[in-house]
């Protein structure tokens, strides 16, 4: 079997960044004990790396390079933005340093209700700098692995990804919520989702 559209693809890969000397360094992997499992043709992946491993079979080994304008872009310095601490109080009116510390990757809201992650780059009295690039904004990726599985996807499968669950202010991320989000989650969410609570 082909991979294809509506496919699920189970596979192992290495993928590397460009290090200092022109060596290359190892940023990500996934093992066969500890594999990538993705459908595709339904946006989970990155189009390029989709692209690349059309038509690629079980047992096909794979090794190739993307771009960083077909990756994650070019790096934006005016993706770093310096927020009021306020922003990043608790419920208890306090500033929330066990989820906003430097390094840590955090849910943000957008003006238009969209989630975009944020790296915490910096803390000042009043301030917090975040980064809202992505970790790997401005670099060519290379990726070495093996397609270990392919199969059709079931109805139950293509359904769950097209229409995921989101549960009331929560927008699919539940876990911190407690019993805040219970009454919205109607139980639903099982602990799978990860709540960014409301600032």
């Amino acid at each position: 079997m082909k991979i294809e559209s509506e496919k699920v693809v189970t596979l192992t890969y290495e993928m590397y960044i460009n290090g200092e000397n022109g060596s290359e360094e190892l940023i990500e992997r996934a093992t066969e004990q500890r594999p990538l499992v993705y459908c595709h043709g339904e946006k989970m992946m990155l189009p390029a790396f989709e692209a690349a491993l059309v038509g690629k079979e079980k047992g096909d080994c794979f090794d190739f390079r993307i771009d960083h304008q077909h990756a994650y872009g070019e790096y934006d310095e005016n993706g770093i933005m310096e927020l009021d601490k306020q922003l990043f109080f608790n419920g208890d009116g306090e500033f929330d340093s066990e989820r906003v510390y430097v390094g840590n990757v955090i849910p943000m809201n957008t003006v238009d209700g969209q989630i975009v992650n944020a790296v915490v780059i910096e803390i000042s009295e009043n301030k917090v700098t975040i980064d809202l690039n992505h970790p790997f904004a401005g670099e060519d990726l290379h990726f070495v692995g093996k397609i270990i599985d392919v199969r059709e996807a079931d109805e139950k499968e293509l359904e769950a990804i097209r229409h995921p669950h989101h549960c009331g202010k929560c927008h699919g991320h539940c876990d911190d919520c407690g019993s805040d989000c219970g009454s919205e989650c109607g139980g639903d969410c099982k602990g799978d989702c990860h709540c960014e609570k409301e600032k």
